[in-house]
């Protein structure tokens, strides 16, 4: 059974920075994409960064783009989320995504559209204070 548990969400003043941690248990992840998502109160759950099975493609939502970062370390089956320069706007429940069985070896571009992650974490929050 696939499971993902996130860590290293907080609280930390704009412009610092976080590490999200999402280590993954379940299958052999170096055969999937994997995904990070958000989700402010009263909103819906967003699109954040992808990264492709090989590692060769990687995906940011504009608002990120420049300063986040999605990283893997297979041997340790997780998926990092280095986020620098952080804004208020940054704040939201934070979770990692991954793809159903069936998306082994995935050979496009990663979905950022949400219904297309069949298993999520259980979420870490990051605050970001002005």
């Amino acid at each position: 059974q696939v499971q993902l548990v996130e860590s290293g969400g907080g609280l930390v003043q704009a412009g610092g920075s976080l590490r999200l941690s999402c280590a993954a248990s379940g299958r052999t992840f170096s055969r999937y994409y994997m995904g990070w998502f958000r989700q402010a109160p009263g909103r819906e759950r967003v699109f954040v960064a992808a990264k492709s099975y090989n590692g060769g493609t990687t995906l940011y939502a504009d608002s990120v783009k420049g300063r986040f970062t999605i990283s893997t370390d297979y041997a340790k089956n997780t998926v990092y989320l280095q986020m620098n320069s952080l804004r208020p706007e940054d704040t939201a429940v934070y979770y990692c995504a991954a793809p159903p069985d069936s998306d082994t070896y995935f050979y496009y571009t990663p979905p950022t559209d949400n219904q297309r992650y069949d298993y999520w974490g259980q979420g870490t929050q990051v605050t970001v204070s002005s």
